[in-house]
């Protein structure tokens, strides 16, 4: 009975909370948004609600979000309700909307903000109050709108915007942009593919206290770009365009003079003018071009490498076949870029009197060789020649490039790395090999490469790792390898300083093996962070026992990522030396056979990622003990029906994805569905969106809106309530029987007589009777034998009897209660036979409730034999009334009997009035 009854109280605990009312806007999990999990715990949220269709701002919101994105939704305008007591803001992104309108003072709120994007919507105008209380707005963003209209006060409080981009808006006037130019702390102004067809600073506030740096202006419309005066005297970018349709182009020399970035985007006829606004460029660093092949021919790298303050030149989208030696001029440089340019080869001489050069990007071109002039350029820091054709390395390609640091040579068809290609890269930290052809990587750099920090030679069809082959690359941190087979070991010896390990695994490779006798094949290494190993094909296999002897190695790793592997699930102790684990990552794979023995031992892991594994339970995380998981990823796994109570065993959990699961719809999910949307803590990202696989009929449904009500209403729960009611009604009514039997059959004569009284009262009746005689029928003979010819023959009382005086048809316990009440006093004739009467004893209680009630002495004891004291003790309130007044006593006067009725008639004659000292029953003091 007792397992019956808590069963029962579990389960109406349960029903309790199903029933509760749901707030879906109190719950963690915000609908159609995600709170953006941040692995370090934070106050702070940022909040994503792009691609939602949003057509109002959501109110869901929590009020300490510091950064939300609602880009690319329906929102129609902003409201004074939308941001409202979002003081924390520091980000709001509302690009790609339908805004037209912005109620003054939306923002008023947003005493925080500093960045705002509302570009690509469809604003008209920018009222006075607009950006009202943006005190703190750095950067704001309007481009792509509909703008015809700019308040002169529109940027007033905007105090400290330091980036303002207006770029692509319907303005023809320059006179409609000067609010700009009164922001005192403006830096950058984006006035791009504005419809001006003339840019004549002296419709503009020229304000000599502008912090203005760059400035961007390029307009296909433009037919006269004049910027004469003190526009700023920060100004050092300027970016324009000069198309077919200038006609004329005045650039103050003052200020030229103090320009250092210059971005130009030319077309054919607008040469003349980019070259004579070269030759007043005095300070000018960096420039960059675009789409310049008619250019080249008439002469523009010679009139650039003129420039003599150049360091910085970008080149880019411009077909250079055969890149000519014009660049030789420019020797001053320190960075160039000649990035995908079509370039299938580099003219000797072309770099050689670049003495100052430390960054070359040839990347993204058609390269088959490394250029000649690469091996002159002794400065030479960074060399990227990535996504190139080149095949071949030859000895000398390097020879002279000792101060090289990072050498980028991945995607090309390189298929040997020899020694000497190396051996004088001695400063090397960065070397990127990676998506090539090689098969082998030796130990041949065990001079050159010592200061190597990051090594990538992954994509390489490397079947081969020679012993120690890393063995003098001390300073190695990040290392990215491919292969098919590791041949001899310890694999890592020497990597003292490696934090980063990514292992790509080959297709053709059957197992990674250990062929060693050295009882620690892998290097003892302290400094680990992350191993990452990567299968080409869920059917890759990977024995448990070699990623064991890997972690072994690193006993303080952090982070572990497995992707596309298959593992072995014999051994489940896999990371049983690892118990400092955070992070893991077992995706792409088959763990449909997972247990929760295979987490036991990661007590400290903080962020789980089981995405796509064949996962169609999640029962194994109930014994899981991951007491510190924060962040769990369940996408594109199998899982139809989850427990609720399953979530219940991760405390600590805050983040959780289940997209992409076949949800099935039904009672089963019930309790799951409760606790996404009312849990205070787990946010389970786009859990409105997820939809129903089971059954059929709900397909495309989402699995929120199944109705968990029906879950309620079945038989099980009347059944069940039912029952629980009888049992309660059970248990109640044996408690009242065995306790409060007495005291609520008292009270019902008690309330009875109060009625009765009360009624005589109102009529004022006199008495019928002077004593009403309560007797068994057994003493029925003493009564009429010996009572009445002493009381009704001798002493002339008036008697009610029940045989003789009670009124036929009238309901017996009615009778009693008029006999007792139409009497001046009551004789209880007490016998043995007297106590077992029920009738008997509701005549006395009702007695002995009129003389409490009254307070009057209508009561006369009479005991026919002598009964013991033990014998009244279940007639507690007759004994209660023996032990307090004195009785008659019949066998006590059976010597005397005149004397008893003497004292009988002195009772009756007693006044009504009951004080302390009435005392008016002769006889003994107690039985």
């Amino acid at each position: 009975m007792a397992s019956v009854n808590t069963s029962s109280f579990y389960f109406i605990l349960n029903l309790f909370f199903l029933l509760l009312p749901v707030n879906p806007l109190l719950a963690f999990s915000l609908k159609n948004c995600t709170i953006l999990y941040k692995e370090n715990v934070s106050a702070d949220v940022s909040v994503d609600c792009r691609n939602m269709n949003f057509v109002t701002v959501p109110d869901y919101i929590p009020k300490n979000t510091v950064s939300i994105q609602l880009g690319h939704n329906q929102l129609l305008n902003i409201n004074l309700k939308d941001f409202g007591g979002r003081s924390k803001l520091k980000h709001l992104n509302l690009t790609v909307n339908e805004i037209a309108y912005v109620e003054p003072g939306s923002f008023i709120d947003l005493v925080l903000l500093e960045t705002l994007d509302m570009g690509n919507n469809k604003l008209t105008s920018l009222t006075a109050n607009m950006f009202q209380g943006l005190s703190s707005l750095t950067v704001l963003v309007l481009s792509k709108n509909k703008i015809q209209q700019i308040h002169e006060s529109a940027f007033q409080c905007l105090a400290h915007l330091q980036t303002l981009d207006i770029a692509f808006i319907p303005l023809t006037k320059v006179a409609e942009i000067q609010p700009f130019f009164y922001l005192p702390q403006l830096l950058t102004l984006n006035l791009k593919y504005i419809r001006f067809t003339t840019f004549d600073t002296k419709h503009l506030p020229l304000n000599l206290s502008l912090s203005l740096e760059v400035l961007e202006i390029s307009t296909s419309n433009l037919k006269v770009l004049a910027i004469i005066g003190p526009i700023s005297p920060y100004l050092q970018t300027i970016d324009f365009l000069l198309t077919d349709g200038v006609k004329q182009v005045l650039l103050d020399k003052s200020l030229l003079k103090n320009i250092t970035n210059l971005d130009v985007a030319p077309t054919v006829d607008s040469f003349e003018g980019i070259h004579e606004v070269l030759g007043s460029l005095e300070r000018l660093r960096v420039i960059n071009f675009g789409s310049v092949d008619d250019w080249i021919a008439k002469g523009l790298l010679p009139a650039v490498c003129k420039v003599q303050t150049l360091e910085k030149l970008t080149i880019s989208q411009t077909h250079f076949h055969n890149f000519i030696t014009d660049l030789a001029s420019c020797a001053q440089l320190r960075e160039l870029n000649l990035e995908d340019t079509f370039m299938f080869k580099l003219s000797k001489g072309s770099m050689q009197t670049m003495t100052q050069l430390q960054f070359l990007n040839l990347g993204y071109n058609m390269l088959t060789e490394v250029p000649e002039d690469i091996k002159s350029l002794s400065t030479l820091e960074i060399l990227i020649l990535c996504e190139n054709d080149i095949s071949v390395l030859k000895c000398d390609d390097f020879s002279n490039t000792t101060r090289l640091k990072e050498l980028y040579l991945n995607g090309n068809r390189i298929t040997q790395l020899e020694r000497c290609i190396t051996e004088n890269l001695i400063n090397l930290k960065v070397l990127d090999m990676s998506n090539n052809l090689m098969k082998t990587f030796g130990d041949s750099f065990k001079i050159s490469l010592q200061k190597l920090e990051t090594l990538d030679i992954s994509r390489n069809p490397i079947k081969y790792l020679e012993t120690d082959v890393f063995q003098y690359m001390e300073a190695l941190k990040e290392l990215k390898v491919e292969t098919y087979h590791f041949v001899d070991v310890p694999y890592f010896s020497g990597l003292e300083n490696i934090e980063n390990i990514t292992i790509y695994l080959h297709t053709d490779m059957t197992s990674l093996s250990l062929q060693s006798n050295n009882d620690k094949p892998f290097s003892d290494v302290k400094t680990m962070k992350q191993l990452t190993l990567i299968g080409s094909s869920i059917t890759q296999w990977m024995p448990f026992h070699t990623i064991r002897e890997m972690l072994r190695a690193y006993g303080d790793l952090g982070t572990v990522v497995i992707l596309n592997i298959y593992l072995n699930y014999y051994e489940v102790e896999t990371f049983e030396l690892n118990l400092q684990l955070k992070s893991l990552t077992l995706s792409l794979t088959d763990l449909s056979y997972l247990s929760s023995k295979f987490f036991l031992l990661l007590p400290n892991l903080q962020n789980l990622d089981l995405s796509k594994s064949k996962l169609r339970s999640l029962d194994f995380l109930v014994q899981a003990n991951l007491s510190a998981l924060r962040y769990l990823n369940l996408t594109g796994n199998e899982i139809n029906v989850i427990s609720e109570t399953v979530f219940q065993s991760l405390p600590s959990l805050r983040f959780l994805d289940l997209d992409n699961n076949p949800f099935s719809c039904d009672c089963s999910n019930a309790g799951f569905i409760h606790w996404v949307v009312t849990n205070p803590q787990t946010q389970v990202v786009n859990a409105h969106q997820y939809k129903c696989f089971f059954p059929v009929d709900k397909q495309e449904g989402l699995l929120l809106e199944f109705d968990v009500q029906s879950c309620r209403d079945d038989g099980r729960f009347l059944y069940f309530i039912s029952s629980t009611c009888l049992v309660v009604l059970t248990l109640l009514s044996s408690f009242i029987y065995n306790f409060l039997r007495w005291h609520l059959t008292y009270t019902f004569h008690l309330f009875r007589a109060f009625l009765y009284d009360s009624r005589k009262g109102r009529k004022k009746d006199p008495h019928r009777f002077d004593a009403f005689v309560s007797y068994n029928v057994h003493d029925e003979g003493w009564v009429y034998r010996e009572m009445l010819p002493v009381l009704e023959g001798q002493q002339g009382w008036r008697l009610c009897l029940h045989h003789r005086d009670f009124q036929p048809g009238k309901p017996i316990i009615e009778n009693i209660t008029d006999a007792i009440y139409s009497s001046r006093k009551t004789i209880c004739v007490i016998s043995s036979s007297y106590l077992q009467s029920e009738w008997c004893s509701r005549e006395i209680q009702m007695a002995s409730f009129r003389l409490f009630d009254e307070k009057k002495d209508v009561l006369i004891l009479l005991f026919l034999e002598n009964i013991p004291s033990r014998h009244l003790a279940p007639y507690y309130r007759m004994r209660k009334l023996v032990k307090k007044r004195t009785y008659l006593s019949w066998p006590q006067a059976a010597q005397h009997p005149g004397v008893f009725w003497q004292n009988v008639q002195r009772a009756l004659q007693t006044g009504g009035a009951l004080t302390e000292d009435t005392d008016l029953l002769t006889g003994p003091a107690g039985l």
